[in-house]
């Protein structure tokens, strides 16, 4: 019989607005840190874990597969296999999923998931014209042959390709998106403003109360190694009236979605141990919750781009027969504040239900002050590849501090897709 997958403990590196601290940094260094600290605070041995996974969306062409390359940058075992995954925003749950995965079907006993992004050191491309002179260069053997490499270029081939955030799909931003979205549903300006401070005022709160310092292994950088310990997103002196001010981001004059209500660019990651029950018993570590339930679900990125969490929550629900009335603890990626409101009225519509999800009722009303108490993406950050598992690491140090018995993470992701997953905590979790 299978064993329960334990959520054991988790750390990340402090969330750093894109260009700041960490602009020096690679998506390896980020990555190193966590599975390092993480490492560090649990005594592990360099051979202590079957596996490594991580996830990372914005590739680095010399550390593809990052995970192995930050593992053994942070001292694990080079007989340790590694391999990263990428599912855009969900990619750390993706991560989470597959480790948990290979552990219920007997795999492993012991797995490090996370994820890990650089914002601050994207890939900057040469056009497709010039990529093709530079690779049919390769085949040059005189001097002479370099003076045709210019023959047929145009002076707009030899600028930059800067990727955009956008979708394949739509050519559309994420932003605009979410413009669309709110208007449809009918989320207003003001409401995504008052929920945008909301997310930096718990977040503030949260650090002061020290609940973010069991998440955050403080990150030393080079050249003289000056540690930085705390997030630099959460705006303290913001507020509806101050966010009301700014213009909008993506759909100008009349869109609602602006940088305020928005999450910002952000360079960070995150790890966690997961481990079979018995295995972290036998061990002598303590685990922190059960990893019950997950699902992944995709929608149409045309039209429903942002709404994954309303359709992942639903299916999470039918599948184990669980309603919101059993949750403590929710935990929501915040990618826009107009997309978790978006996603709040449609579980709580009937007319979605009917439609979308071809149930008689809602999924219900989310209650607002059991989610996100501790901030969110709005005012913590979002690395890509990392949020995943900030969520799951939050969620289950939330349960032993509120007492709870189970919380809800969910998220949405690019590509039309959503993530949500359902942690128990874990009957010998000390509050």
């Amino acid at each position: 019989m299978a064993q329960p997958v334990t959520l054991v403990d988790g750390c990340r590196t402090p969330f750093l607005r894109a260009g700041s601290a960490f602009k020096d940094v690679t998506s390896y260094d980020l990555g190193r840190m966590a599975l390092l600290g993480l490492r560090q605070r649990l005594d592990l041995p360099p051979d202590g874990v079957d596996r490594v996974v991580m996830g990372s969306v914005i590739a680095n062409i010399n550390t593809s597969n990052v995970a192995r390359e930050a593992m053994l940058g942070a001292g694990f075992s080079e007989t340790v296999p590694a391999f990263t995954v990428t599912q855009a925003c969900i990619s750390a749950n993706a991560a989470i999923a597959a480790g948990a995965d290979l552990i219920a079907a007997g795999g492993a006993r012991a797995v490090i998931a996370g994820g890990t992004e650089s914002m601050s050191d994207i890939p900057i491309r040469c056009r497709k014209p010039l990529r093709r002179k530079l690779v049919e260069a390769q085949k040059y053997r005189r001097p002479l042959d370099w003076l045709g490499f210019f023959k047929g270029l145009r002076l707009r081939d030899l600028l930059p390709e800067i990727p955009a955030i956008a979708e394949f799909s739509t050519s559309r931003t994420m932003g605009a998106d979410c413009d669309r979205l709110a208007a449809r549903i009918g989320v207003s300006r003001e409401e995504q403003d008052r929920f945008a401070a909301r997310s930096h005022r718990l977040a503030a709160a949260a650090a002061d109360a020290g609940h973010l310092a069991w998440e955050i292994v403080p990150a030393r950088l080079p050249p003289d190694f000056a540690q930085v310990d705390a997030d630099n997103g959460v705006r303290r002196d913001t507020g509806p009236e101050k966010l009301a001010a700014l213009r909008p981001a993506f759909v100008k004059p009349y869109g609602t979605v602006t940088a305020g209500n928005a999450s910002f660019l952000t360079d960070g990651a995150a790890a966690v141990l997961i481990m079979a029950e018995d295995a972290a018993l036998a061990a002598g570590r303590q685990p922190k919750a059960y990893l019950r339930h997950c699902v992944f679900t995709g929608q149409d990125p045309g039209e429903e781009l942002l709404l994954g969490p309303a359709y992942a929550v639903a299916r999470l629900l039918a599948e184990t027969g669980m309603t919101l009335a059993d949750f403590d603890v929710f935990e929501l990626h915040e990618a826009f504040a107009g997309q978790v409101l978006a996603n709040l009225a449609c579980m709580a519509s009937k007319t979605f239900a009917a439609e979308r999800l071809d149930r008689e009722r809602p999924v219900g009303e989310l209650p607002i002050d059991k989610l996100n108490l501790w901030g969110g993406s709005l005012s913590l950050g979002h690395p890509f590849g990392a949020t995943g598992a900030r969520l799951v690491v939050t969620a289950a140090n939330r349960l032993i501090q509120e007492d709870g018995q189970w919380a809800l993470v969910a998220a949405c992701a690019a590509g039309g897709m959503g993530c949500a997953m359902a942690i128990e905590r874990h009957p010998g979790a000390a509050g």
